[in-house]
Parts: C-alpha cells; sequence; structure tokens
C-alpha cells in the first residue's frame, strides 16, 4: 500500500499528453496526465474511459457534441465512441481505465505511449 498525494505527483509531470501511473485498482489504471493544445481523435473499442477534472478544465469532443469540463467534473466515454481532448489552458485530469490500455486507442502515431511511467508515493 502506498499513499499519493496527487498535487506533488501532477507537479512532477512535465510533458503534456504523457499519462502516468498513480496506482491500479481491479485491474483498472489510475493514471495522471497534463493536457494542452488538442490531442487526437481516437477510439477505444473494447474500453471506457472515466475523465476527473482536477485542475483546469478541457473540453471533449465528440463527432456530434462538444462536452466542456471544469475543476471537479467527470465524464466517462463509453467503449467504441471517437473523441478528442482539447485543452486551451494546461489542465490535470485521473485517467480511469483497463490497465495496458494505448493512449491514442485502435491506432498508432507520434502521441502513443506504450510504456506509462509509474509515479512513486509521496
Amino acid at each position: 500500500m502506498k499513499k499519493i498525494n496527487l498535487k506533488k505527483a501532477f507537479d512532477r509531470i512535465e510533458d503534456y499528453w504523457s499519462p502516468h501511473i498513480a496506482a491500479n485498482v481491479n485491474g483498472q489504471d489510475i493514471r495522471l496526465a497534463k493536457l494542452k493544445g488538442e490531442f487526437e481523435w481516437h477510439r477505444h473499442d473494447n474500453v471506457e474511459e472515466a475523465f476527473l477534472v482536477m485542475k483546469g478544465g478541457f473540453t471533449m469532443r465528440f463527432r456530434d457534441r462538444d462536452a466542456p469540463l471544469q475543476e471537479g467534473d467527470l465524464i466517462v466515454v463509453p467503449a467504441g465512441v471517437e473523441h478528442m481532448p482539447v485543452a486551451e489552458e494546461e489542465c490535470w485530469v485521473v485517467l480511469i481505465e483497463n490497465a495496458g490500455t494505448r493512449n491514442t486507442g485502435e491506432h498508432r502515431s507520434d502521441r502513443t505511449k506504450d510504456d506509462l511511467p509509474a509515479l512513486s508515493g509521496d
């Protein structure tokens, strides 16, 4: 068992769009990521993703609508739904998804992260 202070953990993340694993729970990764700018359109065919905004805000774009999110907001993206996160300013998010889920979904790009770093405790 380890305790992680989320603020301190986010302070150690230097790159945008580079998720770090904070913990694993029942086959799920608890990931921390800083967002800024646009990501890319992608989907996860068999995996739902939860995004919890810890600091700032971002817009989750879907093909048929936009969902603006602010601090404290949570959104679950259903499996197979194309989405693209966009953050005008730096935003901190906690992501919850199946362990091993590729951050770019069903395709590879220069933003694909295969080996996510683990964050250490306090």
